[in-house]
């Protein structure tokens, strides 16, 4: 099992885009309950992920509509939620610079 770090960030994207809620809890309670142990294992399972550097995963989410950025330690059996947004949005990001940002009250 996984431990996803941060579910709050997670849920905090999941008020964000709406639309996108029951994708982003469904992605996280698959990857809780799996043992992957490498990249290559993950991607017979999701095909249409990309690893990018710095142990980051990019996932497609609602069929490519959106992505989510991770870092996946698989040694530590560890996922950091990084970013999530629309995949314009995705298109102006540094993948290897972004991090989750809270809203300032």
């Amino acid at each position: 099992m996984f431990n996803i770090i941060a579910r709050k960030t997670l849920l905090d994207y999941c008020i964000k885009y709406p639309e996108a809620a029951i994708a982003l809890q469904e992605w996280y309670y698959e990857l809780l309950k799996s043992d992957f142990k490498n990249f290559n294992e993950l991607k017979k399972v999701y095909g249409s992920t990309s690893l990018v550097g710095d142990d980051r995963v990019i996932f497609n989410i609602m069929g490519n509509k959106s992505r989510l950025v991770v870092r996946m330690v698989f040694e530590y059996k560890a996922i950091q939620v990084k970013w999530f947004g629309t995949h314009a949005e995705y298109d102006k990001i540094d993948v290897l610079a972004v991090k989750f940002k809270k809203k300032k009250s």
